[in-house]
């Protein structure tokens, strides 16, 4: 008797769960095609997330930056969850003429048996098949987990971001990633001021210094633009390499695209 496949919490977007065909708009693999799969569910809080619809819920607490919008309202999350079997994934994935595929979120390392069970279904279609995956850097991947992936894009969440530092700072994940080969971080940059929180980081974990991008804040172009260069100036200082966000570049803030 076969069994019964487990199930992935999907971000449902537009009536569909987010799978989608796109380039990779951030990081090391920038430009490159690739197939998201953008989890659901996130145990941190950023205030400026631009996929709050994956955790910011009714009834919780949390701030966000579009609070000070009037319209802007909490999710109800019966209505932005899509609960697929892998398999329906698979096939889904199956459908593009892509091999790279990104899993992101939300915090896609919530539900790692589940996306383990995607990664060796897809490597049955196809070994070819190539995975990186976006992570907030708080949780450590399981054995199996650890062999399938191929590449982690770790982006440890800055005070920049709301997050207690009890929530976004554990250390023995931290100290795990940097000690990782697979494993590239990417810092959220808002202001100057950041860039000591990262000197900081860097010096206390060990981060090697070109596994480091820096990336400007923003859902807009005008955002990126007014930090672009500092941001840039900062790394040609310490020399870590920069990301923009192509995605917001070319589709501005649209999402499953």
């Amino acid at each position: 008797m076969k069994t019964a496949l487990p199930t992935l919490q999907l971000a449902l977007l537009h009536g569909r769960p987010e799978v989608f065909y796109s380039i990779q708009g951030e990081g090391k693999n920038a430009g490159l095609p690739a197939v998201f799969i953008r989890t659901s569910l996130c145990n941190l809080h950023c205030i400026w997330c631009d996929t709050d619809y994956t955790w910011n819920w009714e009834g919780t607490p949390f701030a966000h930056i579009n609070d000070q919008d009037p319209s802007y309202r909490k999710y109800d999350k019966k209505n932005w969850i899509a609960r697929c079997s892998v398999g329906k994934v698979v096939e889904q994935v199956l459908a593009f003429p892509c091999r790279n595929v990104v899993l992101t979120g939300g915090e896609p390392l919530l539900q790692q048996q589940a996306l383990v069970a995607l990664m060796h279904l897809l490597r049955q279609h196809d070994a070819a098949y190539r995975f990186e995956i976006e992570t907030n850097g708080t949780l450590l991947p399981l054995p199996d987990f650890e062999a399938a992936i191929d590449q982690y894009n770790v982006s440890p969440k800055l005070s920049n971001s709301s997050n207690p530092r009890r929530l976004r700072e554990k250390p023995a994940v931290y100290r795990y990633f940097a000690q990782n080969p697979k494993a590239y971080f990417k810092f959220v940059i808002t202001q100057e001021a950041d860039l000591e929180e990262v000197l900081a980081l860097l010096g206390h974990y060990g981060i090697p210094t070109e596994k480091i991008w820096l990336m400007p804040e923003g859902s807009t172009q005008e955002t990126l633009q007014r930090r672009r260069e500092w941001v840039v100036e900062a790394c040609k200082t310490y020399g870590f390499r920069y990301t923009d966000r192509l995605h917001v570049q070319i589709w501005g803030s649209r999402k499953g695209v």
